[in-house]
Protein backbone atom coordinates (compact mmCIF):
# COMPACT_ATOMS: atom_id res chain seq x y z
CA UNK A 1 0.00 0.00 0.00
CA UNK A 2 1.17 3.11 -1.15
CA UNK A 3 -0.91 6.33 0.15
CA UNK A 4 1.67 9.24 -1.32
CA UNK A 5 2.34 12.61 0.47
CA UNK A 6 3.12 13.82 -3.30
CA UNK A 7 0.98 15.18 -5.30
CA UNK A 8 -1.25 12.76 -7.63
CA UNK A 9 -0.40 15.08 -10.46
CA UNK A 10 2.55 13.36 -10.97
CA UNK A 11 1.52 10.03 -10.79
CA UNK A 12 1.32 8.12 -14.19
CA UNK A 13 -2.12 5.80 -14.99
CA UNK A 14 -1.71 2.84 -12.89
CA UNK A 15 -0.40 5.00 -10.63
CA UNK A 16 -3.12 7.45 -9.50
CA UNK A 17 -5.48 4.08 -10.42
CA UNK A 18 -3.80 2.04 -7.98
CA UNK A 19 -3.35 5.40 -5.31
CA UNK A 20 -7.45 5.20 -5.48
CA UNK A 21 -8.09 1.52 -5.04
CA UNK A 22 -5.83 1.77 -2.02
CA UNK A 23 -7.23 4.86 -0.44
CA UNK A 24 -10.33 3.56 -0.66
CA UNK A 25 -9.18 0.32 0.85
CA UNK A 26 -7.43 2.51 3.61
CA UNK A 27 -10.22 3.71 3.92
CA UNK A 28 -12.21 0.90 4.64
CA UNK A 29 -9.85 -0.08 7.24
CA UNK A 30 -10.73 3.29 9.00
CA UNK A 31 -14.28 2.72 9.11
CA UNK A 32 -13.77 -0.51 10.09
CA UNK A 33 -15.22 -2.53 7.45
CA UNK A 34 -12.49 -5.03 6.21
CA UNK A 35 -10.62 -8.13 8.04
CA UNK A 36 -8.04 -7.05 6.03
CA UNK A 37 -4.31 -5.70 6.79
CA UNK A 38 -5.58 -3.02 9.50
CA UNK A 39 -2.26 -1.95 10.96
CA UNK A 40 -0.23 -0.89 7.62
CA UNK A 41 2.25 1.77 8.21
CA UNK A 42 0.33 3.68 5.56
CA UNK A 43 -2.52 3.54 8.00
CA UNK A 44 -0.66 5.14 11.32
CA UNK A 45 -0.45 8.98 10.11
CA UNK A 46 -3.87 9.10 9.76
CA UNK A 47 -4.89 7.24 12.49
CA UNK A 48 -2.90 9.80 14.70
CA UNK A 49 -4.95 12.62 13.32
CA UNK A 50 -8.27 13.58 15.25
CA UNK A 51 -10.40 12.19 12.77
CA UNK A 52 -9.19 9.94 10.43
CA UNK A 53 -12.30 9.33 8.24
CA UNK A 54 -12.40 12.92 7.76
CA UNK A 55 -8.79 12.81 6.98
CA UNK A 56 -8.71 9.93 4.27
CA UNK A 57 -12.36 11.37 2.40
CA UNK A 58 -10.20 14.96 2.18
CA UNK A 59 -7.35 12.71 1.08
CA UNK A 60 -9.69 11.16 -1.66
CA UNK A 61 -10.58 14.15 -2.90
CA UNK A 62 -7.62 15.32 -4.56
CA UNK A 63 -7.88 11.98 -5.99
CA UNK A 64 -10.93 12.32 -7.22
CA UNK A 65 -10.48 16.18 -9.00
CA UNK A 66 -6.80 14.65 -10.26
CA UNK A 67 -8.37 12.09 -12.12
CA UNK A 68 -11.71 14.21 -13.47
CA UNK A 69 -8.65 16.50 -15.00
CA UNK A 70 -7.46 13.56 -16.75
CA UNK A 71 -11.18 12.46 -18.00
CA UNK A 72 -11.54 9.37 -15.85
CA UNK A 73 -14.52 7.94 -14.60
CA UNK A 74 -13.68 7.67 -10.98
CA UNK A 75 -16.81 7.31 -8.50
CA UNK A 76 -17.23 10.12 -6.40
CA UNK A 77 -19.85 8.63 -4.41
CA UNK A 78 -17.05 6.54 -2.80
CA UNK A 79 -16.20 9.98 -0.65
CA UNK A 80 -18.09 11.49 1.86
CA UNK A 81 -17.36 14.59 1.36
CA UNK A 82 -19.29 16.27 4.55
CA UNK A 83 -15.55 16.35 6.11
CA UNK A 84 -14.07 18.77 7.69
CA UNK A 85 -10.89 19.71 6.02
CA UNK A 86 -7.55 20.03 8.18
CA UNK A 87 -3.82 19.97 7.57
CA UNK A 88 -1.54 17.22 8.27
CA UNK A 89 1.96 17.65 8.17
CA UNK A 90 4.88 15.51 6.02
CA UNK A 91 8.52 16.27 6.43
CA UNK A 92 10.96 17.44 3.81
CA UNK A 93 12.79 13.87 3.95
CA UNK A 94 9.46 12.07 3.36
CA UNK A 95 8.95 13.94 0.03
CA UNK A 96 12.36 13.07 -0.91
CA UNK A 97 12.19 9.84 -0.02
CA UNK A 98 8.64 9.56 -2.11
CA UNK A 99 9.90 11.31 -6.01
CA UNK A 100 12.94 9.41 -5.82
CA UNK A 101 10.67 6.07 -4.94
CA UNK A 102 8.47 7.82 -7.84
CA UNK A 103 11.26 8.54 -10.59
CA UNK A 104 12.12 5.08 -10.62
CA UNK A 105 8.83 3.70 -10.95
CA UNK A 106 8.50 5.98 -14.04
CA UNK A 107 11.79 5.32 -15.33
CA UNK A 108 10.27 2.06 -16.37
CA UNK A 109 6.43 2.37 -16.64
CA UNK A 110 6.28 6.26 -18.23
CA UNK A 111 9.28 7.72 -19.70
CA UNK A 112 7.62 11.31 -20.18
CA UNK A 113 6.47 11.13 -17.17
CA UNK A 114 9.66 10.41 -15.62
CA UNK A 115 11.31 13.12 -17.48
CA UNK A 116 8.85 15.84 -16.54
CA UNK A 117 9.10 14.69 -12.65
CA UNK A 118 13.44 14.91 -12.90
CA UNK A 119 13.54 18.03 -14.66
CA UNK A 120 11.32 19.89 -11.64
CA UNK A 121 13.52 21.95 -8.67
CA UNK A 122 10.58 21.48 -6.35
CA UNK A 123 7.73 18.88 -5.72
CA UNK A 124 4.58 19.43 -4.51
CA UNK A 125 3.02 17.85 -1.96
CA UNK A 126 -0.54 16.35 -1.52
CA UNK A 127 -2.73 19.49 -0.44
CA UNK A 128 -3.44 17.96 2.83
CA UNK A 129 -0.22 18.39 3.41
CA UNK A 130 1.65 20.80 5.28
CA UNK A 131 5.74 20.31 4.69
CA UNK A 132 8.11 20.53 7.97
CA UNK A 133 11.83 19.95 8.19
CA UNK A 134 12.88 16.05 8.71
CA UNK A 135 13.89 13.05 8.01
CA UNK A 136 12.05 9.73 6.40
CA UNK A 137 8.70 9.56 8.48
CA UNK A 138 9.01 7.05 11.35
CA UNK A 139 6.08 4.96 9.74
CA UNK A 140 7.49 4.85 5.91
CA UNK A 141 9.18 1.37 5.09
CA UNK A 142 12.43 1.38 3.56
Amino acid sequence: MRIWSIHPKYLDTKGLVALWRETLLAKHVLEGKTKGYRNHPQLDRFKLTDKPIDRINQYLTTIYNEALSRNYNFDKEKIDWNFKPSIMRVTTGQIKFETEHLLNKLKIRDKKKFDNLNKLKKIDQHPIFKIIKGDIEDWEIT
